[in-house]
């Protein structure tokens, strides 16, 4: 077993393990740590605990020291710092004539980097625009492309729910989500309906997959023909989130509803089918 703590750089950023030392923290500490970016800022989401070996990747990067106000003052003044840089970089971009949209700018805590974060619709060569960075700066630049999930992350905005997008707020990493999430859940395939303001399928499609593909291998599947308590039938509906099955009886094309207990009570559905 090692003992690590969680550190988030970001709101709603990825969370990263490191070793303690001799720190005790508490959630909601701040700390500075040592990245492969360099010197950082961050918040601790996850306290000093125990995992085991295989579930991180060692050696891992020790906690520097608990922050302290001048650090706080410190990113502050970095925030700042990164807005002028901001208007700095889209200005030298419009002179480069470059065919990219400046997203983000971000000081690494110690200032010995500031990334940019842009993106393009393919690959863009910005080797004279780094030059004129640099000599503006005096420090080390990076320009990161990301994708328009990434983009959505960083800007934040209201999703079509009415809510703050989860990407945003909460969300550390993006999970896959596929056209098939929304067909099983029997969602309108109207692109407009299903995307989220990164123009991609929405990140909660994927939230209650699980419960429906459970359900899917539960039921039986609509055209199937079935045995109900007044007579032989076909499915012809489901409403799979409370697990009840339209069944319309051949004899007098009536349409009964039977919950799935129901069903497996009649042994119309094998008790197996739902473990």
């Amino acid at each position: 077993m090692v003992e690590v703590v969680g550190v988030r750089f970001k709101q709603a950023g990825k969370i990263y393990y490191f070793d303690p030392g001799s720190f005790m923290v508490q959630t909601g500490d701040y700390v500075i740590v040592e990245t492969v970016r360099g010197i950082e800022f961050g918040k601790v989401v996850i306290a000093n605990k125990q995992v085991d070996e295989e579930d991180i990747v060692l050696p891992l990067k020790k906690v520097i020291r608990i922050a302290e106000d001048k650090d706080k003052l410190t990113v502050t003044e970095n925030k700042d710092k990164s807005e002028e840089a901001f208007q700095v970089c889209e200005k030298k971009i419009y002179e480069h004539n470059l065919d990219m949209k400046l997203v983000d700018v971000e000081y690494t805590f110690d200032r010995n980097k500031v990334i940019f974060y842009f993106t393009a619709d393919g690959r863009v060569d910005f080797r004279e625009l780094v030059k004129d960075l640099a000599a503006v700066f005096k420090t080390r630049i990076e320009l990161r492309q990301i994708g328009v999930r990434d983009e959505a992350k960083m800007l934040g905005g209201i999703g079509p729910c009415g809510r703050m997008l989860c990407c945003s707020t909460f969300l550390g990493d993006f999970e896959p989500v596929s056209i098939k999430m929304a067909k099983d859940q029997n969602l309108s395939l109207n692109p407009a309906k299903i995307s989220g303001l990164c123009g991609r399928l929405m990140c909660c499609l994927k939230y209650e997959n699980d419960d429906y593909e459970t359900a899917k291998r539960e039921l039986p599947d609509i055209g199937e023909n079935i045995k109900t308590p007044v007579g032989a039938g076909k499915v012809v509906g489901l409403n799979i989130l409370e697990r009840v099955v339209q069944i319309e009886v051949f004899e007098n094309e009536r349409v009964l509803e039977y919950t799935l207990d129901e069903l497996i009570a009649e042994g119309v559905v094998p008790t197996q089918a739902t473990e």
